[in-house]
């Protein structure tokens, strides 16, 4: 039976910018968690999960207002990390990236999504459409991981607030990126991370 795994960044986090390192939804964040809640509102979740961080938590919260029957839980698996360190050779561009992040953080990082991984891309006996709301990083080391790719490529792929990444497993079969990043259920102005005008 198919299982299918959405993954939902957390809508924007207020003072973010000023580099905040976790806190309630601005106002815009809230209006995306509202909207990706609408958009995924005809599924029949069997599990939903958040990040217990205060983003991700108030991102269930919204959400949970539109899919009242969806049972969200808060999971440490998915919290924000690091999940590879220098040892994974990224390419030299990013490199600074881990100036002052510890050997114990990207341990504690790998350990977290070796245990995500095992508890949610792993096929399942019966039909399944669990929900993850977590973080940017988690949800590039879940897509890394489905394309095979080389660890480091977690930090090449960056999903926007709110944004949808869908995954299809079957027994037997590799899993299947079905979309990454989808935006399409938020207005061009409550997209984060994209160009101010996209070319034509």
């Amino acid at each position: 039976m198919p299982h299918h795994l959405y993954l939902v960044r957390h809508g924007e986090q207020q003072d973010a910018e000023h580099g905040v390192d976790d806190g309630p939804l601005s106002a815009r964040g809230v209006r995306q968690a509202h909207l990706i809640a609408q958009r995924l509102s005809g599924v029949a979740f069997t599990e939903a999960y958040h990040s217990p961080l205060a983003r991700g938590e108030d991102t269930a919260r919204v959400m949970r207002e539109r899919l009242p029957a969806t049972p969200f839980a808060p999971h440490a698996l998915l919290m924000d990390c690091i999940p590879s360190g220098l040892e994974a050779e990224p390419p030299h561009a990013y490199r600074s990236f881990f100036t002052g992040v510890s050997d114990a953080e990207v341990e504690a990082g790998r350990a977290q999504m070796a245990d995500a991984v095992d508890q949610w891309l792993t096929p399942r006996g019966e039909r399944s459409d669990v929900l993850l709301v977590t973080h940017n990083f988690v949800i590039g080391w879940f897509v890394r991981h489905v394309l095979e790719a080389p660890d480091w490529k977690w930090m090449s792929l960056n999903q926007a607030n709110a944004g949808l990444t869908v995954i299809h497993m079957r027994p037997g079969r590799p899993a299947q990126l079905i979309c990454h990043n989808d935006l399409g259920h938020l207005p061009v102005e409550l997209r984060t991370g994209m160009p101010t005008q996209l070319p034509v």
